[in-house]
């Protein structure tokens, strides 16, 4: 008998299974608005900042599995689809330093990456795969850079095998940063072909026009019709030429479907800072700021 294989099953698009994007109550800037009522800036930020559907990070977390299914669960429970980030690659950050820290070993990071999958499980979703993972290879040996290859590609094989409704995307850096033929390369190292494709200008400031320019080119060079998201948190005013908390930056357009890319994403929390540095000297990476918020809402 001749035994005809049965093809694997196509993965439903997450935008399909959904009715718009998630705004998670418990962001940075929803839960500074409402613990702090009684502050003049409170109202406008939930009005600009919190009640859009924001990204949210995670990181080290011994229950990351049971975190990310419940919050993808309630996303669930409202027909909406989440936006999550996985940031907890060793080493990370390995130029900037504001935001180092990670799991403690390459297998610390791929039982965590596993159990982040699994708590996604069939529920839709949209992941951005370790923001900066692929532009600051010029701060890391190359021994490093292939440990860092291996667990990339790792967790582009479990989102394929336990997230069906998942669209994975790996980081691809920014506009300014890699050229787009060696991103395409990196990316191809780690992975890409397993995922949805790859976001650009997550925690930057480039024009949507400039990174899509670039994202274009990056998908020139991959040689495949790869997708892309671009993170437009922070992109209103574009960018300066500083990347730490620079003065006169602007919200960018909300998350929507299309836009030049597959998705145009807030990526980034605005008003979280980048570290202490720029116009927030005293505020450490990942924390909120209301006066950052408040200058982004105004572009100043």
């Amino acid at each position: 008998m001749l035994l005809i294989p049965v093809p694997s099953a196509v993965a439903a698009s997450p935008i399909d299974l959904t009715s718009g994007f998630y705004v998670n109550p418990n962001s940075a800037p929803a839960t500074w608005a409402r613990n702090n009522s009684g502050d003049s800036r409170a109202a406008r930020i939930q009005s600009s900042i919190g009640s859009k559907p924001i990204a949210r990070w995670f990181g080290n977390d011994s229950n990351i599995g049971s975190t990310v299914a419940n919050y993808t669960g309630a996303a669930d429970g409202q027909d909406k689809l989440p936006v999550l980030v996985a940031y907890n690659l060793p080493g990370r950050d390995a130029c900037g330093g504001h935001s180092g820290g990670g799991a403690g070993s390459p297998s610390a990071y791929r039982t965590w990456i596993s159990s982040f999958a699994a708590g996604i499980g069939t529920k839709p979703a949209v992941v951005i795969i370790e923001p900066d993972a692929l532009g600051d290879f010029e701060c890391m040996t190359q021994t490093q850079i292939n440990e860092r290859l291996g667990m990339l590609t790792y967790a582009t094989q479990m989102f394929q095998q336990k997230s069906p409704n998942t669209y994975a995307y790996l980081d691809g850096g920014n506009a300014g940063w890699v050229a787009a033929s060696t991103m395409a390369s990196r990316l191809n190292s780690a992975g890409v072909r397993n995922v949805r494709g790859f976001a650009v200008n997550v925690s930057n400031y480039y024009t949507t026009s400039q990174s899509t320019s670039y994202a274009n080119s990056v998908v020139s060079n991959l040689g495949y019709a790869a997708r892309f998201v671009v993170d437009t948190s922070r992109n209103g005013n574009g960018h300066n030429g500083q990347w730490c908390n620079p003065p006169g930056r602007k919200l960018g357009v909300t998350a929507q479907v299309g836009g030049g890319a597959e998705m145009l994403l807030w990526v980034k929390t605005p008003g979280v800072s980048d570290g202490n540095c720029g116009i927030a000297p005293n505020t450490p990476a990942g924390q909120f700021n209301p006066d950052l918020a408040i200058r982004l809402i105004d572009g100043t």
